[in-house]
């Protein structure tokens, strides 16, 4: 038996027609993208993930002591690391994912899982013998999460044609969070150590950017959540948020976005190189990465100064399609942004925030730096195959949740 909703055929067990007829395998890869970042306010645009897919999530222990001994671009690599291994180990099939400063999200089919799962084994251990830091990394069936009362519904964001973002919903990403921090929860899936030397395929993964200056002042990060954690809820707070920034914050390439060609920052040699090259090379072989590092980094210096063609690469639609491929603004029944605005813009958006807070419609978490942080998964520049993910400097994610944690506890002390 059948039923319509929001446009699909779904059946009364959650999952679309659409769904059934191509196999979970393929659901994501099959999920219509829409280009109207104002579209995460709409429940339809969400569809629930297949009970037989895993959510694998990997975040750093005391990553609040790594952000305080200032290693920023180490704690983004590592998350990065996460979203780059699972694509790697699932032959870069289109999978839904999220990346949140010091850790990352990814669900995966079944037919995925395990290599995926031995891929995050890897990203630990190499996080743990060239960085120091201790990874967790859990592996958690959609269908356990539903059975916890939550669901775990995606929404797919194009970027541009083929770079797409995944939007969740439902409760479930903060249902794995929460099973990922807790040290008896986890227990049941927890992934098993791998090899000391068993490393995961980082290829892809790339640091060569500058930190973004914000031109406008301030780069916040802003953490966001509605109360009830509907994704209807996001419609009057992002015009709210519009009116408090005075754009329009879903605009294809709003005027507060971090990124922009004015304050892309290259040098020769990229100061992020060696980081890159230590993760993707470790168990692989260093010098061979540090060389195709530098060879590539030429390659962009060279091509940028004389705006010829390498090939099919293009230096100048390149860097037209790095400000727009950035991962500024995404949710995940969290509401997450990065932006660069002016001191005024920063004022006004307190004020808004603290009175929804105050009204209950929202709670929030909120870091303001000069700069931004930028990590690249860089698969086919002939593709233009090309996500990049954006972070405050300072830690900006991090210490936002740290701030809305604390706003919660505060809350909790005056009911």
């Amino acid at each position: 038996m059948t039923m319509r909703r929001g446009g699909w055929i779904e059946r009364k067990d959650g999952v679309s027609m659409a769904q059934a007829m191509t196999g979970s395998g393929e659901f994501y890869a099959t999920l219509t993208a829409f280009t109207e970042f104002a579209r995460v306010g709409e429940a339809d645009a969400f569809q629930p993930l297949p009970d037989d897919w895993v959510l694998l999530a990997a975040d750093i222990v005391r990553s609040r002591d790594a952000l305080a001994e200032g290693r920023y671009k180490t704690v983004n690599m590592i998350a990065a690391s996460v979203v780059a291994a699972v694509l790697n180990a699932a032959g870069r099939a289109e999978l839904p994912f999220v990346f949140g400063g010091d850790g990352a999200l990814a669900a995966v089919p079944p037919q995925h899982a395990e290599k995926a799962s031995r891929a995050l084994a890897g990203v630990r251990a190499m996080a743990k013998a060239v960085c120091g830091l201790d990874l967790r990394v859990a592996a958690i069936p959609v269908a356990d999460i539903r059975a916890l009362g939550h669901d775990l519904r995606v929404a797919k964001f194009e970027l541009s044609p083929g770079n797409n973002l995944a939007m969740f919903s439902g409760g479930g990403i903060e249902c794995g969070e929460a099973i990922l921090k807790d040290p008896q929860r986890i227990i049941p899936y927890r992934i098993a150590e791998t090899k000391a030397r068993d490393a995961a395929d980082l290829d892809g993964l790339s640091c060569r950017w500058e930190p973004l200056p914000a031109e406008h002042g301030c780069m916040v990060t802003l953490l966001l959540r509605p109360r009830d954690g509907r994704p209807e809820e996001l419609r009057a707070v992002l015009a709210d948020l519009d009116g408090a920034l005075g754009f329009d914050l879903a605009a294809r390439s709003p005027k507060v976005a971090p990124a922009r060609r004015s304050n892309l920052r290259f040098r020769f040699p990229p100061s992020g190189l060696m980081a890159e090259v230590r993760m993707v090379g470790w168990g692989r072989g260093m010098a061979r990465t540090l060389l195709r590092g530098l060879a590539a980094s030429v390659a962009f210096v060279y091509a940028t100064a004389s705006g010829r063609r390498l090939g099919s690469f293009d230096a100048s639609s390149y860097l037209d399609d790095v400000v727009v491929n950035t991962d500024f603004r995404k949710f995940d029944d969290t509401l997450r942004l990065v932006l660069d605005v002016t001191g005024a813009q920063v004022s006004a958006l307190a004020a808004y925030l603290d009175e929804a807070s105050r009204e209950g419609r929202i709670a929030y978490g909120m870091h303001v730096s000069d700069a931004a942080l930028m990590t690249c998964l860089v698969f086919g520049l002939d593709r233009s195959s090309h996500v990049h993910f954006v972070d405050g400097n300072d830690g900006g994610f991090t210490r936002a949740a740290l701030d809305l944690e604390a706003r919660l506890e505060r809350e909790k002390g005056h009911a």
